[in-house]
Order: structure tokens, then C-alpha cells, then sequence
């Protein structure tokens, strides 16, 4: 019976959550230490962590660099984690080193995230890339990843979510995603919240750790073209950037940061990395698939972000939203955000047998408090409230809530692989 990773990773629990490194240091040592042949990229933040990963991807890609990029969650495919020069690993190579793994690791006890974690560093190993662009699961302190020493750390931005694991507070937050910061690796930041920054630049001194904020004001939209790429100016560089929305351009200055510091080291060329910037995909991020806008946000930050960009994308248009949300999210809160964009929501069950999500019932009740005015309907499953959706607001649809759902949708619309390769 041949062996299959992704059933071997199931079997590990996808929700379990176990802080330390303990673990996944005994990983990384029965597997060699594969960690060791590899440079990295070290991603935290509350959101923008897998738009800021692609954008630099596609850069030092488009630069000359053969890339490894980890991330998670998946979206369809748990191979969408495992992407080397922006292809998702191939189904041979990835059951062949899981198997491997679970092989070495056999008297070892882990959790799914831990296994999975020092997996991608073993296929990037033996992929021999150049760069891994390396992104956390959850905080930073205590995360998986953060087992390595990188050449540069980066913290998109610190918003309170997952408070019951990170803290009640932004600056409770801010200090585990600190927690990457190392020893003279410089770090490069959104723009943090005033008690969040404060955290992030005392933790950066402590570590003689060079501290990047970025150096201007978000850049306003100039134009878009008839691609569809979002044309502006960031501190003298002209971009051209795929992704859409202003909080793509709040993330694209961490970018163009950290690549004018890489470029003072590397020698690449600048021009042609800023240039690949103008082809990078991430799924699940305001994505357009079907004339339906899909995005994985599910919190009131992720949330805020999307509403934004969607009203200076289509200025006074509404949306009929279909909308499913975790009971461990804050769902009043983002539903409130909903309010001014949408004309019906459509209230859907998540696709996560292990995790309760609110029920249609109690999101429509909930919905009741806000805004009484819009209607809702409820639906089945993701697949149920879309086709509603489609029935009444063609070309007007936006799924929001969950990157759970966000993925239901996307394989309903564009198959195993409208989340996988970003090439």
C-alpha cells in the first residue's frame, strides 16, 4: 500500500496546538538538521504574513534566486504549503519525504504543524534552494518555525487575534511575535500600533537587531491598468503590483525594505525583482475567480482591510456577502465592518469537522442586532449559500470569513489547483 502524506498529516490533527520547540527541535535532529543547509526569510504578523511571503517569493525568484516558500494554512491542498519556485511541491517528491520523516520520527511525539514545519525544510533541503521564505503558524516565541536563524525577520503587523494563546493585549501580542526577532538579524515591520511598536524596537535593541519600520506613508493608488495590476510610488520606486487593495500596498513597503537591504548584501537587480511584482498570485486574498471576490480575512483587521479595499476598488458599490465564521473568532465585531458594503448576506456553516464555527442561525441573529435593514438568508454549506448568492447578485459576491471557506469556494470554482501554483 503506497504511502500518502497528506493522510499521514490528518491523522496528526490540524487544530492542535502544542507551545514550545522542544519538539520540533527532536524533529529537525532526527531528520538531520536540515535547517542547517538553508537560508530563510522569518514571517510574523497578525495578518499580510502570506501576501508579504509571495511578494518577496516572486521578487528573488524573478531576481535569479531558486526559492522555497512555507506557509500555511492550505486553502485545498496541504502541498500549497510546500512551494518551490512557486510551484506546489510535486505529489511524488512530498509522499516520499513524509514518509521518510515519519520513518525517523517514529518514537518522537509531535504535532501536525511541528512535522509539517521540519518537512518543508526537508524538501527545501534537498531542493537545494538559494532562499526559503519561512512563515509562522501562530505568534512567534513559541512557533515551529522558529527554530531558525534568518537574514532578515519580518512583522507585518500586530492585531489582537488568537488572544486566548497570545495574550489579551497588542503588547502582550507584539511580545511573542518579538520572539523571532534574533541576535543582530535585522527586522523589518509594518506599521505597529504605538504600544506594539514599542515592544517590537526594545525587543530589537536588547537584540542588537537592526529595527525597520517603514521609511514613508503608505502610497496612494495612481492607477490601475487593463491588467488589472495597481500602479504607485514608494519612496522613489515605481510599482506595479498584482494584488490588489491599499492593504497590499501597506504590505509591498515591508517588500521593498527588506529587498533595498537584501540588494546591499545580494548584488541582485533591484529593477528586475520590483518588476516581478507585477505577476505575483497569493489565493484567498481578495482574489477574483468567476467575477467572485474571495478572501480568507476572519478578523476584524483582516476584515477592516478587505472592506477598505473593496470600497476604493468599486467606490459606492454593495456586495451580497456569504460569510462563515469560528466561534474562537471575534464574528460580531467583523460582521459590524460588513454593514456599510453589504445589500444580503448569505450565512454559511465552515467546512471544519474538528472546529465549531457559528451556526446560520446565530450568525443571522447576530446579523439582527446590526443591521436589521440588509437581509440574510441562510444556506447549507459554502456551496449552497454561493449558488443562492449567484441567484440573486451575479458579479456581485464576496466571500469573507474564513480561509476554510475561502477554499471550499475556490475549489468549487476553479478546482484542486486554484490554490496551488503561483506560476
Amino acid at each position: 500500500m503506497s504511502f500518502s502524506g497528506a493522510d499521514y498529516l490528518d491523522r496528526l490533527n490540524m487544530f492542535s496546538v502544542k507551545l514550545g520547540l522542544d519538539a520540533t527541535r527532536a524533529l529537525f535532529a532526527c531528520a538531520g538538521d536540515p535547517q542547517k543547509k538553508l537560508r530563510f526569510i522569518h514571517l510574523a504578523g497578525t495578518n499580510g504574513k502570506g501576501s508579504t511571503g509571495a511578494m518577496l517569493e516572486a521578487a528573488l525568484r524573478g531576481a535569479g534566486y531558486h526559492t522555497g516558500f512555507y506557509t500555511s494554512p492550505h486553502l485545498i491542498d496541504v502541498r500549497e504549503r510546500f512551494r518551490i519556485d512557486g510551484k506546489m511541491v510535486d505529489a511524488a517528491t512530498f509522499d516520499q519525504a513524509a514518509k521518510i520523516l515519519a520513518r525517523q520520527a517514529e518514537n518522537l511525539e509531535f504535532t501536525y504543524f511541528e512535522f509539517a514545519t521540519v518537512l518543508g525544510a526537508k524538501i527545501f533541503a534537498e531542493a537545494q534552494c538559494d532562499i526559503v521564505i519561512w512563515e509562522t503558524g501562530m505568534g512567534g516565541r513559541l512557533d515551529a518555525t522558529n527554530v531558525v536563524t534568518p537574514e532578515i525577520s519580518i512583522i507585518t503587523n500586530i492585531a489582537l487575534d488568537h488572544q486566548q494563546i497570545l495574550g489579551d493585549t497588542l503588547a502582550k501580542i507584539a511580545a511573542e511575535k518579538a520572539g523571532i526577532i534574533k541576535e543582530n538579524v535585522p527586522v523589518f515591520t509594518g506599521v505597529l500600533p504605538d504600544e506594539a511598536c514599542a515592544v517590537i524596537e526594545k525587543t530589537a535593541n536588547e537584540r542588537h537587531a537592526l529595527f525597520c519600520p517603514p521609511c514613508a506613508p503608505t502610497p496612494e493608488l495612481a492607477f490601475i491598468d487593463r491588467d488589472g495590476a495597481q500602479h504607485f510610488t514608494y519612496d522613489g520606486i515605481d510599482v506595479a503590483l498584482s494584488l490588489p487593495g491599499r492593504m497590499q500596498r501597506e504590505n509591498c513597503r515591508i517588500v521593498l525594505e527588506a529587498l533595498r537591504y537584501l540588494v546591499a548584501r545580494e548584488k541582485f537587480d533591484l529593477a528586475r525583482a520590483v518588476a516581478a511584482l507585477k505577476s505575483v498570485r497569493w489565493p484567498g486574498r481578495m482574489q477574483t475567480i468567476s467575477d467572485v471576490i474571495v478572501d480568507g480575512g476572519h478578523n476584524p483587521d483582516g476584515v477592516g482591510a478587505l472592506v477598505a479595499s473593496l470600497a476604493e476598488r468599486f467606490p459606492r458599490k454593495k456586495f451580497t456577502v456569504v460569510y462563515g465564521g469560528f466561534e474562537d473568532k471575534a464574528v460580531p465585531a467583523c460582521l459590524k465592518l460588513w454593514a456599510p458594503l453589504a445589500e444580503k448576506m448569505v450565512f454559511t456553516p465552515l467546512p471544519a469537522e474538528k472546529r465549531a464555527s457559528f451556526s446560520p442561525e446565530k450568525l443571522a441573529a447576530l446579523w439582527q442586532k446590526i443591521a436589521p435593514e440588509i437581509p440574510c438568508t441562510l444556506a447549507q454549506d459554502g456551496i449552497d449559500a454561493l449558488k443562492t448568492a449567484q441567484k440573486t447578485a451575479p458579479g456581485k459576491i464576496v466571500v469573507s470569513g474564513s480561509l476554510f471557506l475561502a477554499g471550499e469556494i475556490l475549489e468549487f470554482l476553479g478546482g484542486r489547483n486554484a490554490a496551488g501554483d503561483l506560476v
